[in-house]
């Protein structure tokens, strides 16, 4: 019986966690470091096989799990993965040791409640990656809340309390449409099995109602424009390590990839134009904002906002080579985010502040710390050679492929960027010593090394030799392409007011779909 490597990847971190609050206390700080570290790189244990075994011929989920939790109601635990939650998995796993490693020292009151409520948020998000079953999804989906709320209002600044309460009601908010539109799936085909309700031909109304509860709840974690008012207090008032989980880990894209487009096709495209229009928004529109911004924080949830923007673009171009560029793009901007938000947390750790005026000429005393800053700036910025570049590649080609023109105002994240990203690293890194403060720093020791030098190399192995990633998204990407491009008609014997409309709002993308795996 081959072991059941999903169930582990879940249930690792979480008894991990446990295990932490016990045993650990600030009196014995050094012990319940090294338990979190151990339990980190336990759950990363499991991603070994995954990846190994993983077939990337094979379109259907691998790794499958399905245990009957409740017959009368058809919930069970049903796990798998493909292409795409395979290196979500493997990045979850990846972003917990190297929170724990970031957290090491900058932690230093109830580390135990700290570590373990980042080992359990790992797990919870593993169920969100894996999760085959509507209700198994929606139980890991708002796990993932509790844990950030109280590492956000426990361990954050001095406005960490409506940081918190803001991002947890937002969140809770749209969760609860979610769980509307599960609902009224489960009415209708009487399971929570996610390939029962892809199958399920849904009137254009239905469709659109649970479009809109998906959307209410996945806009704001990915974070779309205008939902994403929580993500700048939340980087400016929250620690380091839950600003970087939540920077790494894109579930919103992947819930809109995973449960709209394909659940509710018709409603995808007839919603598409204004999905395109939101991301153009919030590439343009966080993009300017970046640019007048005095705190680095603040800076980069921006920048995060318009480099989400391109995820969405993507996905709602509904082309093939799009659609693997958001995630790619996920992936890569999760990686680059967080490298980011660990080098501002560093200097923040040092000085206590991250405003930009408060620095400058920190090359100076810290050369081995600009050097990795310059790197993970060029990735932001997208230059080729890095992660940055290949996701908004992709991204653009596919748009320009969907529309010219909607391809070359998004091309102009490239630009605004760059503006940025360069304006800030000029100010802070370069320069003559601005003040006494910054002559005290202390280049990277050790630990800080090792953890930079890690997340630079998965940078430049995205960016040099991106195909091991995307040969195995491709193939799920073209079989969830194909679902949410069938010509499905109304379930009513009659068509639906509006219908027609429906169906004329679709975007065209004929050549995705001949290359879509049968």
């Amino acid at each position: 019986m081959p072991l059941p490597l999903l169930s582990l990847l879940i249930w690792i971190p979480i008894v991990a966690g446990l295990v932490v609050l016990r045993a650990g206390s600030d009196t014995s700080r050094g012990r319940t470091r090294w338990l979190a570290l151990i339990g980190a790189i336990a759950g990363f244990v499991p991603v070994v096989p995954l990846v190994a075994n993983f077939r990337n011929d094979v379109t259907s989920m691998q790794f499958v799990e399905n245990i009957r939790w409740s017959p009368t109601f058809d919930i069970a635990w049903h796990v798998g993965v493909d292409g795409i939650s395979l290196w979500l998995v493997a990045l979850t796993a990846l972003t917990t040791i190297i929170i724990v490693i970031a957290s090491w020292e900058s932690i230093t009151g109830r580390t135990a409640q700290y570590f373990g409520a980042f080992l359990m948020l790992s797990g919870f998000m593993q169920g969100v990656f894996t999760s085959l079953d509507g209700m198994l999804f929606f139980v890991s989906f708002e796990a993932t809340l509790i844990p950030l709320y109280l590492l956000i209002g426990t361990w954050g600044q001095s406005n960490r309390s409506y940081a918190a309460v803001k991002f947890f009601f937002v969140s809770f908010l749209g969760s609860l449409m979610m769980l509307m539109s599960m609902l009224y799936l489960y009415s209708q085909t009487h399971s929570f099995d996610l390939a029962l309700w892809r199958e399920t031909r849904l009137g254009t109304m239905p469709q659109v109602l649970i479009f809109l509860g998906f959307l209410a709840a996945f806009g704001v974690k990915v974070p779309m424009w205008p939902l994403h008012t929580w993500l700048p207090d939340v980087h400016l008032d929250g620690p380091t390590g839950a600003a970087v989980m939540i920077g790494m880990l894109k579930l919103g894209g992947y819930g809109l990839l995973r449960f709209a487009l394909p659940i509710a096709p018709q409603a995808s495209h007839f919603f598409a134009p204004m999905m395109i229009t939101l991301s153009l928004v919030a590439v343009v529109y966080a993009s300017l904002l970046a640019l007048v911004q005095t705190d680095m924080r603040r800076l980069l949830a921006y920048s995060t906002v318009a480099h989400m923007g391109l995820v969405t673009l993507g996905l709602f171009v509904f082309n093939r080579i799009g659609q693997a560029g958001a995630v790619v793009q996920m992936l890569s901007y999760g990686v680059v985010s967080g490298a980011m938000l660990l080098c501002t947390g560093m200097l923040y750790d040092r000085t206590k502040t991250a405003a930009i005026d408060g620095y400058g000429g920190v090359a100076n005393t810290m050369p081995r710390f600009a050097a990795f800053v310059m790197l993970f700036s060029m990735a932001n910025i997208g230059l080729p050679g890095t992660s940055g570049f290949v996701g908004e590649f992709m991204v653009l080609m596919g748009t320009v492929r969907f529309n010219f023109w909607i391809g070359a105002i998004a091309a102009s994240t490239l630009i605004l960027s760059a503006a940025y990203t360069l304006w800030m690293y000029k100010r802070v890194v370069f320069g003559a010593i601005a003040n006494a403060r910054v002559a005290a720093l202390k280049d990277l020791g050790k630990r800080e090394l090792v953890l930079l030098g890690a997340m630079a190399l998965l940078v430049l192995a995205i960016g040099v030799d991106p195909k091991p990633f995307t040969d195995a998204i491709d193939p799920s990407v073209g079989t969830l392409l194909a679902q949410s491009e069938r010509s499905t008609r109304p379930a009513e014997s009659a068509p639906v007011e509006g219908s027609q409309h429906l169906q004329a709002a679709a975007p065209a993308a004929a050549t995705a779909t001949a290359h879509t795996p049968g």
